[in-house]
């Protein structure tokens, strides 16, 4: 008697057919000229003499690679199951239950990572192929919520790394009790901005005030803002004579100074009153160029705004608005963070502030592609 069921192989059927979907869109074969094409410019000695030029080649082959190794991955992982399952009719007793359950153990991890490379392949938007600028800035709470914005900016930081993505911090506000109030940072790798952009909105935090001497529940907010990096091909100009540029020096948490020289940059686009800080670099001149790239890409998302304004004024269904409260990270009285668009909700809150976000991630972007699949 085979221990292979009817539904095992229909399940492997189906897995074949999505991967075969994400291979399509990918264009493996495009992808692998592709790769050869960036391997020869990032040999040649000449690359590095426009830095910026060679950072895009090499950020696009590393790119490009990781992307060619997941979904080779995925396809030999999905060949050997069938083998997997051989092996193990070809037990007998608990040895070939162990077998079948380690079989199907694998049959269902591989399902999530076949799940989330399709994702990956819903990011076809104008602007998701870019790195994202991420700003996060504390709301009501009080010195909890300058805590939650620095937990926040923490998880970012923490998902980055997971995930081997080059996280570059422009700006930090501190608060003057704890915690921040603002942080600018760019997570550079290619769809980071359209990874990225469904976490933008308030996310909220329950939890017993570390700061409340009563031990008192305390709810506190923070705005996630998620931008796309400019490139030099959106002309977004910006005339001299509309920004004031003031400088002071740097400051660390309490307020104490961390630099003797005025080298924190404070830009302020006089048209809309739009601010951007920069103060992590250590002289005056890199601090104005972070801080312009920043400005340019706040200018951008407003111009964006006031085109998709126009379009939704031509529109009888204005559609859900999903830039508001989006999340709920609660520490007490239970343990839970829950996606208030997409209902994706897990029951440890420890892992998903220490980064564990793509599972909110890859529901963000499903739902996100059936509400403009509705409108």
């Amino acid at each position: 008697m085979g221990i292979v069921h009817p539904d095992v192989i229909a399940d492997l059927a189906e897995l074949d057919t999505t991967l075969k979907t994400v291979e399509s869109v990918l264009d493996v074969e495009e992808l692998r000229r592709r790769i050869d094409e960036l391997e020869h410019q990032a040999a040649d000695p000449e690359l590095w003499n426009n830095q910026d030029h060679a950072q895009q080649v090499t950020s696009e082959l590393s790119h490009a690679q990781s992307e060619l190794r997941r979904v080779e991955e995925l396809r030999q992982r999905l060949e050997d199951l069938p083998v997997l399952y051989e092996l193990a009719e070809s037990e007998e007793g608990k040895a070939a239950e162990e077998a079948t359950a380690d079989a199907d153990n694998e049959r269902a991890a591989l399902r999530v990572d076949i799940e989330a490379m399709e994702v990956r392949t819903l990011l076809s938007g104008e602007y998701d192929k870019r790195d994202a600028l991420v700003n996060i800035r504390s709301g009501a709470g009080g010195v909890d919520a300058a805590d939650w914005a620095q937990m926040l900016m923490r998880m970012y930081i923490r998902w980055a790394e997971r995930h081997k993505y080059v996280v570059e911090v422009y700006d930090t506000s501190y608060a003057e009790e704890a915690g921040i109030k603002s942080a600018t940072f760019a997570v550079k790798s290619p769809y980071a901005y359209g990874t990225l952009s469904v976490e933008m909105g308030t996310h909220r935090l329950v939890r017993i005030s570390p700061f409340d001497n009563q031990g008192r529940r305390q709810t506190s907010f923070a705005e996630v803002e998620v931008l796309p990096v400019v490139e030099t091909t959106d002309h977004i100009e910006i005339p001299e004579g509309e920004v004031r540029v003031d400088v002071y020096r740097s400051s660390g948490p309490g307020g104490q100074s961390v630099n003797t020289t005025d080298s924190a940059v404070r830009l302020t686009h006089i048209p809309t009153g739009i601010v951007v800080t920069c103060q992590n670099e250590k002289s005056q001149l890199q601090n104005k160029i972070s801080a312009m790239r920043v400005l340019q890409a706040k200018l951008l998302e407003r111009k964006r705004q006031e085109e998709r304004a126009q379009m939704d004024a031509l529109k009888t269904n204005e559609g859900a608005s999903w830039g508001n409260q989006m999340r709920s990270y609660v520490l007490h009285p239970y343990q839970m963070v829950k996606d208030l668009r997409t209902n994706y909700e897990v029951n440890n809150p420890s892992a998903v502030l220490d980064g564990d976000i793509d599972g909110f991630i890859e529901s963000g972007i499903r739902w996100r592609m059936r509400e403009q699949a509705d409108a």
